[in-house]
């Protein structure tokens, strides 16, 4: 990409829109309504190190520093903040370029991997060259929080309430971070699962969150690559509204999360080290 596409650089990202109106029409019982809706907004979001680009995703676009850090978090490409030194938010004809500079060190092991993600909406392992890239184990997370059952679920329910892009949209996932007592601290919202996610593990990396006093929460499926970002950094306890999948139930498994799913009308489902949670206080 040449220098001479650039459009402009936002020191502000007030300035992406994450949902835009859109005329349509409402047909109901064979009646027309002619109205606006609220329609979410997704655009390429690449991730470039040291002028290198890595991986492009399709994204809302908000919140991109903290998508920028996590992805890099939970990917593996940086082992801490510290070795980010610098991310510059700049658009394009095209999209968004997220223009990071990292640590050397990172950086030589970044070429080496030869990976080139081309990101669809919530992908999380597209353009994986082989199978040695797809299958990435974790440290075992720490002992990590305990929560009761009604924390848990006073979680979701705040959640529920606190998801502005989604309640105008109802295009988008959410993922909050909450302390032991199910009080949410953090909440990011994004069209993709994994951006979510990743948007969250940077806020609290930014944060400097403490993340074995906490849980995560995710408004979708836990599928492997979500259990694996939550693991990389060392979340304990992940909660998700809808199944989760086998090949995650066996890396939560083996890396000691207690993986949770079906967390709904004060129901869930506890699929892996039990031990966090209890019925009462």
């Amino acid at each position: 990409m040449e220098a001479a596409q650039l459009l402009c650089e936002l020191p502000d990202e007030a300035e992406f829109a994450s949902h835009n109106s859109r005329a349509v029409e409402r047909w109901r019982d064979d009646l027309l309504v002619h109205a606006i809706d609220q329609v979410a907004e997704e655009v390429p979001v690449a991730m470039v190190y040291n002028g290198i680009s890595y991986a492009v995703m399709l994204a809302t676009p908000t919140s991109l520093e903290q998508f920028g850090l996590g992805f890099s978090l939970s990917e593996r490409i940086l082992r801490g903040q510290s070795e980010l030194y610098d991310l510059e938010v700049v658009q394009r004809k095209e999209g968004i370029e997220l223009q990071m500079t990292i640590a050397q060190e990172r950086f030589a092991e970044l070429k080496q991997q030869r990976r080139n993600l081309a990101g669809r909406t919530g992908c999380g392992l597209c353009g994986a060259e082989s199978l040695l890239h797809v299958v990435r184990h974790p440290q075992a997370v720490g002992a990590g929080v305990r929560i009761t059952s009604q924390a848990l679920h006073a979680a979701f329910r705040e959640l529920n309430e606190r998801q502005p892009i989604h309640a105008l949209t109802g295009a988008v996932h959410a993922a909050a971070w909450a302390k032991a007592d199910g009080t949410l601290t953090h909440i990011e919202e994004d069209v993709g699962r994994h951006n979510a996610l990743d948007k969250l593990i940077g806020t609290l990396a930014k944060n400097h969150t403490e993340v074995d006093r906490g849980f995560a929460i995710v408004t979708s499926r836990a599928s492997y690559e979500m259990v694996q970002k939550a693991a990389t950094i060392g979340i304990s306890l992940l909660a998700a509204i809808s199944a989760p999948t086998g090949l995650a139930i066996n890396l939560a498994e083996q890396v000691g999360l207690t993986l949770v799913g079906f967390a709904r009308n004060d129901r869930h489902v506890v699929y892996t080290h039990s031990q966090r949670l209890k019925s009462f206080g």
